[in-house]
């Protein structure tokens, strides 16, 4: 049984991961589900979902690393790379398009030293993020969170490793879907619903 602390900088996201991971009480055991950056349960590994982050030198990501004595596997969409996660010091990197199961196998690959192998198929419905009840996609929801946080178009696309016109699509649509037309209004309706993260490093 592997012991599994969640990170994130949104409990419904951790919310969301939780699901997934309780499919298989007999593989994983979960003991932490926290915004901090110290795991107070001496887990075996932490995930570190990454929404809401940035992967050009992610300070909370450094910081869970040198606070726990876990292996840390960050949890992501390909906007944050794995190339990015090991150059911080993550022990390994899993998607967010694994089914549960194929989660699971990754995190059991991981904890034993071993390469997960590649997703047999789609990812769970389980997964939850901040705005999905109005209708934003994971991606939209992710702009509007470095919204929030006062980034400039220019400075998402370029620590996100996205074109400036896929930042300026994704949002687009993500004001669309909230009834907002400009970032005032977008940063005060992220603030009503949910988007202000528990961080102080910043993104």
């Amino acid at each position: 049984m592997i012991r599994v602390a969640l990170s994130n900088d949104y409990e419904i996201a951790l919310l969301g991961l939780a699901a997934m991971l309780a499919q298989h009480p007999d593989r994983v055991q979960i003991v932490d589900l926290t915004t901090e950056t110290d795991m107070s349960h001496d887990p075996d590994l932490v995930l570190f979902d990454t929404f809401g982050r940035l992967p050009e030198e992610d300070a909370k990501l450094r910081q869970v690393i040198e606070s726990n004595d876990a292996k840390v596997v960050v949890y992501s969409w390909d906007d944050y790379p794995e190339e990015a996660a090991r150059r911080q010091g993550a022990a390994g990197y899993l998607s967010k398009s694994l089914s549960s199961a194929d989660l699971v196998a990754g995190i059991v690959a991981i904890h034993e030293g071993r390469q997960p192998t590649a997703p047999t198929d789609d990812g769970d419905a389980e997964l939850t993020w901040p705005g999905q009840v109005h209708g934003l996609s994971a991606r939209e929801a992710e702009m509007l969170t470095f919204i929030v946080r006062g980034l400039r178009n220019e400075e998402i696309a370029r620590r996100a490793y996205l074109s400036i016109n896929t930042v300026k699509t994704y949002i687009r649509t993500a004001y669309r879907k909230i009834g907002v037309t400009n970032r005032a209004q977008a940063v005060a309706w992220g603030f009503r619903n949910g988007f202000g993260s528990t961080d102080e490093t910043g993104v």
